[in-house]
């Protein structure tokens, strides 16, 4: 009886002395060093001389940044545009990809003189991988099917430095962005 009370005390103190003794070292590791903060970003030029498409297209959806890497978001913004409208080059640049990605024609221009590069799509590309161009040079045209806009035709525009996406309507100049034409007022002496 003795002997059977013993073991009755010890089994509950077993998985306690168990855990105790696997997590030790855990408790004599050395806490992980700090990881410094990333460097702040340089600000986005704002190098752009033309709209992808048209004069001043609807954005039909915004530039939504995800939390983390792999998180929801819309890392780019939708220009309302019709089937068969001509994509332009925002800024001068160098082609770095012209083709299909998961059936979506794709363009993508390093723009020069900066670290950045710009994404359409659904595009019929008209250029190739390698190729100059120029600030409103046409890269292709809108495919009309691909969009990601629902019942709407548009254009996926993105906007990249490095790895990371950034608000491509920040590469706008404040003209680009305005209402209307520039009005010349009188010199007055």
């Amino acid at each position: 009886m003795r002997r059977t009370m013993r073991c009755a005390l010890l089994w509950p103190a077993l998985p306690l002395g168990l855990a105790t003794v696997l997590l030790m070292p855990l408790a004599w590791a050395d806490t992980p060093p700090v990881v410094p903060a990333p460097a702040p970003t340089a600000p986005v030029p704002p190098v752009a001389r033309a709209w992808p498409v048209g004069v001043r297209p609807p954005v039909l959806r915004g530039w939504e940044p995800p939390a983390t890497v792999y998180g929801p978001g819309h890392r780019g913004v939708d220009l309302g545009t019709a089937a068969g409208a001509p994509v332009r080059a925002i800024a001068p640049g160098r082609v770095l990809f012209a083709g299909r990605v998961a059936g979506r024609g794709v363009v993508s221009v390093e723009l020069r003189g900066t670290d950045l590069r710009t994404t359409y799509e659904p595009v019929g590309a008209s250029v190739r991988k390698g190729e100059e161009v120029e600030a409103g040079a046409v890269v292709g045209v809108v495919e009309p099917t691909g969009s990601h806009c629902g019942t709407r035709t548009c254009v996926h525009w993105g906007l990249l430095r490095g790895d990371t996406y950034v608000n491509p309507l920040s590469v706008l100049p404040p003209w680009l962005l305005g209402g209307g034409p520039s009005r010349l007022l009188p010199v007055v002496p």
